[in-house]
């Protein structure tokens, strides 16, 4: 419990983001030695140290959490779910209600356009309840429209909800008894701590979420430059099919859908369609009994170590932080142009970050802060 608080605390801090916290669990093997370590790393970074969450506040989380039925999932931990923890910012905890199981299943996301048509709606619903009856897991975000028609077709048995808020807060607030049905037949999923209205900022997180805990995402009606697309987009970086319905080319709920299948994604008419295309399961991706340790340091040099015998000057982190501008470029990019190691660039960055001088964005891209 003392471990769990020290995660939670680390993660509740300032400048504390899922790669950064990774990091620092690498570097210095417990969340409580890492937050020790902050405030020499945020000043090598050129800024004050962060500011750390609050004990009393962390206390009252995990309290509410309990009182709320709910429990706690960390990066790490033997049940979190592994296609999840391919993603590289991959959420440091999870809160949770309901049955973790439905993770070793086959696992597909369904999402679409909140004002989606009725036939759309039925079209989700109808294809959620045939991958039920085949044993697949559904996943999708609460949202009105086609989420929600995707998690009556398959809260029996196998609905997973993402939710933007936190694990008590519904919303929209008409899908307040949906929502109790899935944490108690199904599987319910919030990164935010209990209390948190979902913001708009907090949608591209939950997206994330929804496309690396599954094989596939499907998108039912999606206009374009929605949330639904940012999913897709999200789902191919992370190396997931990505199948789309086709629409009416003159209904413009059906342009982002159309377009997905103009640029590779896969056309889907049916629940066959997509038992075929993910037919080859993979059992690691079940979590089915793989030794895994996500903190290992040994054989990848961009990992940080404890014992990194390469001392960082300060002309190499003013090199580094004169590449940098407030455009994203990835960090694979900064290595190749600074001559510096890639455990050193890391680090660089993670002093950057630390200090406030650093933004992460999707696809391991990093700018300074807007």
């Amino acid at each position: 419990m003392n471990e769990d608080f020290d995660r939670l605390r680390l993660i509740r801090s300032a400048n504390i983001g899922p790669v950064s916290y990774v990091q620092l669990i690498r570097r210095y093997g417990t969340a409580a030695k890492a937050l020790e370590m902050l405030p020499e790393l945020a000043a090598k970074g050129g800024g004050r140290a962060p500011r750390l969450s609050d004990r009393s506040s962390i206390e009252r989380e995990m309290e509410r959490t309990l009182k709320l039925g709910a429990q706690y999932l960390f990066l790490g931990d033997p049940d979190y779910p592994y296609l999840l923890t391919e993603l590289g910012n991959a959420p440091p905890a999870l809160i949770y209600r309901g049955k973790l199981a439905l993770l070793s299943h086959p696992t597909v996301a369904i999402v679409g356009a909140r004002n989606a048509s009725a036939a759309a709606c039925r079209f989700a619903r109808d294809l959620a309840n045939s991958l039920m009856t085949e044993h697949v897991t559904v996943v999708s975000g609460l949202a009105r429209g086609i989420d929600t028609a995707a998690h009556q077709g398959s809260v029996n048995k196998s609905a997973v909800a993402v939710i933007a808020g936190g694990i008590d807060i519904c919303y929209p607030p008409e899908n307040e008894k949906l929502q109790n049905q899935i944490a108690q037949d199904g599987l319910l999923l919030a990164e935010q701590p209990p209390g948190t209205e979902p913001k708009a900022r907090h949608f591209p997180y939950r997206n994330r979420i929804i496309a690396g805990l599954s094989q596939g995402t499907i998108i039912v009606e999606a206009a374009p430059r929605s949330g639904s697309l940012i999913t897709a987009r999200l789902a191919a970086e992370a190396g997931r099919h990505v199948m789309a319905v086709p629409g009416s080319p003159l209904d413009p709920r059906s342009r982002g859908c159309n377009g997905l299948i103009r640029e590779g994604a896969t056309l889907i008419q049916s629940a066959d369609d997509v038992l075929e295309l993910i037919h080859h399961f993979d059992e690691r991706a079940a979590g089915a009994n793989i030794p895994l340790d996500l903190f290992e340091t040994q054989g990848d040099p961009s990992k940080l170590r404890e014992t990194q015998s390469e001392e960082i000057d300060d002309t190499a982190r003013q090199l580094l932080t004169r590449l940098l501008s407030m455009t994203p470029v990835s960090v694979d990019e900064l290595v190749r142009q600074s001559g510096l190691s890639a455990a050193s660039v890391q680090m660089i960055l993670l002093e950057l970050e630390l200090a406030g001088r650093l933004a992460r964005h999707s696809g391991a891209r990093v700018s300074l802060p807007s």
